[in-house]
């Protein structure tokens, strides 16, 4: 799906886990550079790891 997002940038707030990751998910592989807050370093760590493969910046 092409929601004519690419290069844009989204901030998602509890991206580390559940329906907050899954919306972070779903911007990265529309191409929009994504930053996510949340709780949890770790959590934040892999969500982040998660979305650099999916062609996301890292932040």
């Amino acid at each position: 799906m092409n929601l004519g997002l690419k290069d844009k940038t989204a901030l998602v707030t509890g991206g580390s886990r559940g329906i907050g990751k899954a919306i972070a998910v779903a911007f990265a592989k529309e191409g929009t550079n994504v930053v996510i807050c949340g709780c949890g370093k770790e959590a934040l760590k892999e969500a982040a790891a998660e979305n650099e493969k999916l062609g996301g910046n890292r932040f």
